[in-house]
This record gives structure tokens, C-alpha cells and sequence, in this order.
């Protein structure tokens, strides 16, 4: 199987650096999942570390550079995105308007991924999974 992790999954990898929690160790062992992470993802990451709360914090602590260099040491394939992922329509509409979750839907559709999420309002999508 061929899982694009949401960008959630990001944010926990980089919390504990080469870890999965229990349940999502153990989903990908066993459907000997290959794992992707889009550009879009380290996108919405970039925009969150650069934006910041009233307190003047940043909404993430990640630098994206940093994260791509602690990607490039476990075992995943990089996605960029491309002219036709822009694009395309998404088959099964989403509800909600978030344009990063239709992104990674719509990559997960055009290249036969699965996108692996905790998002609830993914979480019925057809082309999402849930561990």
C-alpha cells in the first residue's frame, strides 16, 4: 500500500523524531506501507511557522527546512506537487473548505495513494484512512 501522510502526522513525526505512535507503527509494518509526504504538507507547515498568535508566537515551531532534513533520514518519498494535481477536481467533494486537505485528496486520487489521517472531517473520504 501507498500512504501520503497528512500533515498532522508531520507535526507528531517532528515531536518525536522517527517514531509513529502504537497503532500507526503497526498499520504500516504490517501493510508494508510506502510511505509519501507531499509539498504540500512542508507548504502548510512554512505558512504555520511563519504566521503568528496575538502573543506574537509563532503557530509552529518547526522550521520547514529542519523538517525536510529529518525526512530525508527515515524511509518516505518526497511528492512535489504538480501542474496536474492544481488542476484537477477533487471525484468525492470535500465539506469543508481547507485548501491543503483538498490538495493531499487530490494527489492521494491522481497518484493511487491513500491519505493517512485524523482529521474527522477527512475521515469518511474514500481515499482516507484512519488507524
Amino acid at each position: 500500500m501507498r500512504v501520503l501522510l497528512d500533515t498532522f502526522y508531520l507535526y507528531r513525526f517532528m515531536e518525536a523524531p522517527g517514531h509513529f505512535g502504537e497503532a500507526e507503527r503497526r498499520f504500516l509494518e504490517e501493510s508494508e506501507a510506502r510511505v509519501y509526504v507531499s509539498a504540500v504538507s512542508v507548504w502548510e507547515m512554512r505558512l504555520k511557522h511563519h504566521a503568528r498568535h496575538r502573543s506574537l508566537e509563532r503557530k509552529s515551531l518547526y522550521v520547514p527546512s529542519d523538517v525536510i532534513a529529518t525526512l530525508q533520514e527515515q524511509n518516505v518519498v518526497f511528492l512535489p506537487i504538480s501542474i496536474n494535481h492544481v488542476a484537477r477536481e477533487l471525484e468525492v467533494p470535500i465539506a469543508h473548505s481547507d485548501p491543503f486537505d483538498e490538495l493531499l485528496l487530490v494527489q492521494a486520487q491522481e497518484e493511487g495513494l491513500r491519505l493517512l489521517t485524523t482529521d474527522r472531517l477527512l475521515v469518511d473520504h474514500p481515499l482516507a484512512i484512519t488507524v
